[in-house]
């Protein structure tokens, strides 16, 4: 079996409370910080998938600090210090149950969409004629409920004012966060070769203020497609290749599995997870434009409680 970091049980000092996400495990320490543990959890449809995919905690985390740090000037984030590969620590925020989804090409959820004969989505109306990997006219928003069990739900901005999960200023305020941080990375991307196809961005209320929170243009959190082969794709009726989840979620469409009651998730061979991985590390190296060095497994788990308590440490 290939080692993976799938659970973690710490007891931190001062520490709260704990919740075990669909893919970090996140610790609150005096009610005033979080630590943020990315495990190597992998999940679809909804649903945590029995196989952990080894590394992919740690591409995740640094992906995600490498967009904080360089979107800052945009909007405030709850990051503090990133002190092991798989770790974050961070301002505990008092998160929206929503999350604000940025979509500029016809593809995923969205095609689905299309392709079942809806033009209109969350309060945004898309054209007639559109393929599967199209771009569409401008980036659109379609949020969802963030829901703490079960599916996210699609939801339009009138109805999260209506159920008070934002203000107006607020929902605007994340709108133009959104837009502004989707603009930023498909620039970058575009400086990599990559085209940032959508993402999602999730955001916190501390001290009254709104703050990013969470991944940011992760593999698992956005579509990447490559930019050099994306047209001769789309003019040979091909699938453009992608650096994202996607894959994964095709993978288990053909094996008859999109989380729905009585469906079984198909079987992860060794063969599989290595393949997972190793597309991992490849949106990993493209993104962020160097080589990815593997975390030892040995200790991983001593080596992350000590690097968090020296972090725990400088806060008090």
């Amino acid at each position: 079996m290939l080692q993976c970091l799938m659970h973690t049980r710490f007891e931190f000092p001062q520490q709260t409370a704990f919740y075990k996400g669909k893919v970090r495990d996140v610790y609150t320490i005096k009610n005033n910080y979080l630590v943020s543990i990315a495990t190597d959890r992998i999940s679809a449809f909804d649903v945590v998938l029995p196989r952990g995919i080894p590394y992919k905690g740690q591409v995740l985390n640094l992906i995600a600090k490498r967009f904080l740090e360089l979107t800052k000037d945009i909007v405030p984030n709850w990051l503090i210090e990133s002190p092991h590969p798989n770790v974050s620590i961070g301002l505990k925020c008092q998160p929206f149950k929503i999350e604000m989804v940025v979509r500029a090409y016809l593809v995923g959820h969205l095609a689905r969409w299309y392709k079942a004969g809806h033009r209109t989505i969350c309060g945004a109306t898309l054209p007639e004629g559109l393929k599967e990997f199209d771009a569409l006219p401008h980036p659109i928003i379609t949020p969802t409920t963030k829901a703490d069990q079960g599916h996210d739900m699609d939801i339009s901005p009138s109805e999260i004012i209506h159920q008070k999960l934002a203000t107006p200023e607020q929902y605007e305020q994340l709108e133009q966060y959104s837009l502004k941080l989707f603009q930023r990375g498909q620039e970058y991307a575009r400086q990599r070769n990559l085209i940032l196809a959508d993402t999602k961005y999730e955001f916190g209320l501390f001290d009254g203020k709104i703050y990013l929170i969470d991944e940011v243009h992760t593999p698992d959190s956005s579509r990447y497609f490559y930019a050099d082969s994306y047209e001769e794709a789309l003019k040979n009726n091909e699938s453009p290749k992608q650096l994202s989840k996607e894959f994964v979620r095709q993978w288990l469409i053909e094996n008859n599995f999109m989380g729905q009651e009585g469906q079984r998730v198909p079987e992860m061979t060794d063969t599989k997870v290595e393949e997972i991985s190793n597309r991992y590390i490849e949106l990993y190296e493209n993104v962020m434009g160097e080589k990815f060095l593997k975390t030892d497994y040995t200790n991983i788990e001593k080596d992350i409680e000590t690097a968090v308590l020296q972090s725990l440490e400088k806060l008090n």
